[in-house]
């Protein structure tokens, strides 16, 4: 703890939140992406039209630019709808929940089309294989689909995971106390911002390692028992 200069538990209490932060927003971004995926590849024409502006506009958005119009534009709208109905005290968004949202929002368009090539990997002859046995749509997804969507998504997912991690260090903006803007408070009160900087890469660097390692194992697990050409 000495080369940061006693500020290695502020640190590392920002390491946790910004790995709270990123498996929260992972969870939303998850459930988003099935529901995209599935909406996609639905024959209601108005769900397809809506995942794909769904998609279409986040993807074609900088990250950035999403987390400031959700936060900082979205308490202004909500406030002044307040007005609008008659609450005259001032609503103040959590920084937690814009942070969480705004980030599984945004990865939730990038799960949705990981999602939906996974689906359409899996040989739809195998799920009328399922329903010609007997099966309901339940067991079909359960037994047949799922498990082979999930060997197929796992690159992606993988990439999407990664890439997510990373951007949780936008919520540092918005006056979350994850590990940068702990790091950028110590490197102002010390002047030391390389070593606090470093710390905190470093610290990614390790979440994103085991990561790799992590989903290695899943690819073989899912994996086992599929000839590879």
């Amino acid at each position: 703890m000495m080369p940061l200069q006693g500020y290695g538990p502020s640190i590392w209490s920002g390491t946790l939140l910004t790995i709270n932060v990123s498996l929260v927003s992972l969870l939303i971004a998850m459930i988003l992406g099935i529901l995209g995926a599935l909406a996609k590849l639905s024959g209601i024409r108005l769900l397809k039209i809506i995942a794909q502006v769904y998609t279409t506009v986040i993807r074609g958005i900088p990250d950035l630019v999403v987390m400031l119009l959700v936060f900082f534009g979205g308490q202004t709208l909500v406030n002044q709808l307040a007005e609008i109905v008659g609450y005259d005290g001032y609503i103040d968004i959590n920084p937690y929940i814009a942070g969480v949202s705004t980030i599984g929002f945004i990865f939730g368009a990038y799960m949705t089309e990981t999602f939906r090539g996974a689906i359409l990997a899996v040989p739809y002859g195998q799920l009328e294989a399922g329903y010609a046995y007997g099966m309901g749509r339940r067991l079909v997804f359960l037994r047949i689909l799922l498990p082979q969507m999930v060997r197929h998504a796992i690159p992606g997912f993988g990439n999407n995971w990664l890439v997510l991690t990373k951007a949780t260090a936008l919520v540092s903006i918005i006056g979350l106390d994850d590990m940068v803007r702990k790091a950028s408070l110590a490197a102002g009160a010390t002047r030391m911002p390389f070593t606090f900087y470093a710390a905190v890469a470093f610290m990614y660097l390790m979440i994103t390692t085991v990561s790799v390692y992590l989903l290695q194992w899943l690819e073989k697990k899912y994996s086992f028992g599929v000839r590879k050409d």
